[in-house]
Parts: C-alpha cells; sequence; structure tokens
C-alpha cells in the first residue's frame, strides 16, 4: 500500500507527523498533490483547542497542486498532471443551500467547509477532493504557488468582507484588525470602489502593510482611540461599513460603535464564547443597521476569477507569505505563526518528500513547545 506523509491533530495543543494510506477516487473525486499550503488562524483555534474536530484528522484548507488521479467523469475536462487550486470551502453545487446561493453553508451550517473540519485537509503530500468537478480550478499559466496560496480563504475570505458589506462606490469603510485577513478585507474595499479606507490595529508593521494595500488612513488602538478619530473622519457620522476580521468582543464592538445608522457591520472574524452587542450603538435596535457574517466563498469560479484578478497584476499577494517551511517543520511553523513572532504574515508550507516514519509511525510533540 503506498502511504503519505500527513499532519494529524490529536488532541489540544498537539499535533503529530505520520504516515497514512495514500488516498483513492472514486467516481466524481480527485486526487492531488499537494505542492504548497499553509497555516490559518481558524487552524490555530483548532489546535487550542477552541473549535472542536475529531482526533486524528488531517488539518489544512488551503491547498495548491498537481492533479496526481480522477475519479470516473471529470475527464476531458482535467487531466493528470494539471496544476490546480481548490478553494478552502467546497461545495457541492447540488444540495439545497447550494441551490439557493447559499454554497459556502453546503449540506447544512458551515457544510461547505470540509477540508480540517469534517474531512482530511491539506497538510498532506496528498489530497482527497470531494465534488471535483464543482471545486477544482486550474491555474492559469506562469503563476507560481505562492502568488496563488492565499486565493482559496484569504482573499476570497477578505474580500467576500467588502462584498457582503456591499461597500459602494464613495463609501468610507474602516477595517478592524490587519491579520492577513483584515489586509485582504482593505484590498477588497478598494476594488470595490471606496473612497475612504481606514485600517485598525496596533502592529506598525502591519499598519504599514494596511498602506500598501489600500489603507488612506491607519490607526494605532494603543495610541489613539479608533472610534473618535473615524468619527472625526466622517465628520461625526461613523463609516458607511465597518469589517471585523479578528473574532473577539472590543473589535466587534469597536466596529459596531464606528458604524454610523442604516450602515452595515461586516464580520469575519471566528469567535468563541458569548459575543455581546452593546445597546447604545445598536440604538435600541431601531438604527436601520445590518450586521452580516461570511464564511468564505469557494468553488472553481470563485478561484477562476480571484487567480485572473492576480493573473493580470489588479493584485498581488505575494507579500503577505512572509515565511517558508517543509510540512515536517510544522511544528515550527505552527510556533512561528501562532505566537506572531517575527514579523510574520503567512508562511508557505511545501509537503516536501521524506523518509517513510518507522516505529510507531508518529512524530509527536505539543504545538505551544
Amino acid at each position: 500500500m503506498e502511504t503519505m506523509k500527513v499532519v494529524a491533530f490529536r488532541g489540544t495543543n498537539t499535533l503529530a507527523v505520520e504516515e497514512r494510506p495514500r488516498p483513492a477516487p472514486k467516481a466524481g473525486q480527485a486526487v492531488i498533490r499537494v505542492t504548497t499550503t499553509t497555516i490559518c488562524g481558524t487552524d490555530v483555534h483548532i489546535v487550542k483547542g477552541e473549535y472542536p474536530v475529531r482526533n486524528g484528522l488531517v488539518l489544512g484548507h488551503e491547498p495548491v497542486g498537481v492533479i496526481d488521479a480522477l475519479g470516473d467523469g471529470l475527464e476531458p475536462e482535467y487531466h493528470v498532471g494539471q496544476r490546480v487550486i481548490v478553494g478552502a470551502i467546497t461545495p457541492c453545487g447540488q444540495c439545497f443551500y447550494c441551490l439557493n446561493g447559499a454554497h459556502s453553508q453546503c449540506g447544512g451550517p458551515l457544510g461547505g467547509w470540509r477540508f480540517g473540519n469534517t474531512i482530511d485537509g491539506a497538510w498532506a503530500e496528498y489530497l482527497l477532493v470531494p465534488d471535483a468537478r464543482a471545486n477544482l480550478a486550474p491555474i492559469p499559466e506562469g503563476l507560481s504557488d505562492e502568488q496563488v496560496v492565499l486565493v482559496p480563504d484569504i482573499f476570497s475570505t477578505g474580500l467576500s468582507g467588502a462584498e457582503s458589506g456591499n461597500v459602494r462606490v464613495g463609501d468610507a469603510v474602516a477595517v478592524f484588525a490587519q491579520g492577513p485577513i483584515g489586509l485582504c478585507a482593505t484590498l477588497g474595499a478598494k476594488l470595490r470602489g471606496a473612497a475612504l479606507i481606514v485600517a485598525v490595529d496596533s502592529s506598525p508593521a502591519r499598519l504599514a502593510m494596511a498602506k500598501r494595500f489600500g489603507a488612506d488612513v491607519v490607526i494605532n488602538f494603543q495610541e489613539q482611540d479608533p472610534v473618535a478619530e473615524i468619527r472625526r473622519l466622517t465628520d461625526g457620522r461613523g463609516v458607511d461599513v465597518a469589517i471585523e476580521a479578528l473574532g473577539r468582543q472590543e473589535t466587534f464592538e469597536n466596529a459596531l460603535r464606528a458604524m454610523r445608522v442604516g450602515g452595515t457591520l461586516s464580520s469575519l472574524g471566528v469567535y468563541s464564547g458569548k459575543l455581546v452587542a452593546p445597546y447604545e450603538p445598536l440604538y435600541a435596535g431601531l438604527g436601520d443597521q445590518r450586521i452580516v457574517t461570511t464564511l468564505c466563498p469557494g468553488g472553481k469560479e470563485r478561484m477562476r476569477r480571484l487567480m485572473d484578478m492576480v493573473a493580470h497584476g489588479r493584485v498581488d499577494l505575494s507579500p503577505l507569505v512572509t515565511h517558508r517551511f517543509a510540512l515536517d517543520d510544522i511544528l515550527d511553523a505552527f510556533d512561528l505563526f501562532s505566537h506572531q513572532r517575527d514579523g510574520v504574515l503567512k508562511v508557505a508550507l511545501s509537503p516536501a518528500p521524506t523518509p517513510q516514519l518507522t516505529g510507531t509511525g508518529a512524530k509527536e510533540r505539543h504545538a505551544d513547545r
């Protein structure tokens, strides 16, 4: 039996490099050889025990690779050896939710998020792709792995913050938190034609990157009150759209307070615990405001469109890839990323071949050490 290297979740703060059987596709499925993937903040939530998944699950949901095997029904549209990406969200395209336009919720709540959630994900040498006809997106000629590795999730999610918020030409937009998703939300507001984009964070390096990605004004919340400054910049009204890109009570509340009556709070954060909406900025529930949540849009057409943006020079995501690791070094990569050291934004993980593991079949360490 052919095997492959994977990184599996083995309980809170524990990851293990293991050997597993290589998957074989059934009808409608494909197997890709993963060439590059990355670590997401959602993976950090999982490893810390803040989002439950089964023991032994292979994590990761941002795959770039080469088609290794195809199940029946996928040729001639796809062929072995073709470079592809797969969205972090893999809708079937046929269920009630997909047919009603809620592709990310395929099959039910959060159902479109399968990789590293309900099925084995991309921290592996090989990845089984469900509903491959709906989800395999060929990579345009001339684009490198690192140019497209952030398309499956980070770019799609960040852009969706501006899309779901219905940012219009001439709007004032504030983006709270300038991690990779927040930076892509800032970029999304620029692409949608916002007149004023305000980026809020505490990291000077991330605020500098926000300027590079389209922010007109940056606010370090450790140095000044972001809500007061946003109100000042908007003649006391507040922004038309506030995007929350972190998933904490304080950023959610500040986004709500910075938004004008009749405005929209577009929430991208992954929340844990209880989330409270204060009475005052909700205007007792009578402020004609919208609060909208979004799970990363996926599917091959979404991926095609976003890669075309990269191919035609409309966006450049490569500055967000700041560090590179082999999959064997996942513990070092995860420690760096989860503790946000050394100016890290995103890491590129490459599943380079290694000798087969022996003994117990696993190298296990605590991910917080």
